[in-house]
């Protein structure tokens, strides 16, 4: 996979639970903002709902990091320039606690077990027992999509 310009019509970003700076989703964030930039976005979108929960919690407004993205930074540059721009100065210990809880989130009420089944069966992994999270889910998708068995 090229991280400069990742094509993701031909793979998917990096999963949601890679980090970088100890914060889940940023690195997914940053592959759909590359490609996107390079116009090989497929059907991934920045800044989508996930997207944004990451840059919330950081306070980072979404095109101020586009803007920096399109500048061609590396993975490590972004992140320096996240620490110095962003509008919550989190602690290594805020990072890992919401990094973590992000991980293992799962639906939290009847109505959104129920949307959360249908989503695991559009991806054809109903027989699968494994898949509890909005991770998982992910995870199990993006493999589904790329031609993956699930």
């Amino acid at each position: 996979m090229n991280y400069a310009t990742p094509d993701l019509t031909q793979h998917p970003p990096r999963s949601a639970r890679a980090r970088l700076g100890g914060y889940v989703i940023l690195p997914r964030c940053l592959d759909k903002c590359r490609a996107g930039l390079a116009g090989k976005g497929g059907d991934y979108h920045y800044a989508c709902p996930l997207d944004q929960r990451f840059l919330q919690f950081a306070g980072i407004d979404p095109e101020a990091l586009k803007a920096e993205v399109a500048k061609g930074l590396g993975d490590f540059e972004i992140l320096t320039w996240i620490q110095s721009n962003a509008v919550h100065k989190r602690t290594e210990w805020e990072i890992a606690q919401w990094s973590a809880q992000a991980d293992q989130s799962v639906p939290s009420d009847n109505g959104t077990r129920e949307f959360f089944s249908g989503l695991v069966a559009g991806a054809k992994a109903g027989h699968r027992d494994d898949i509890k999270g909005w991770f998982d889910l992910l995870d199990v998708d993006d493999f589904a999509s790329f031609g993956g068995k699930p």
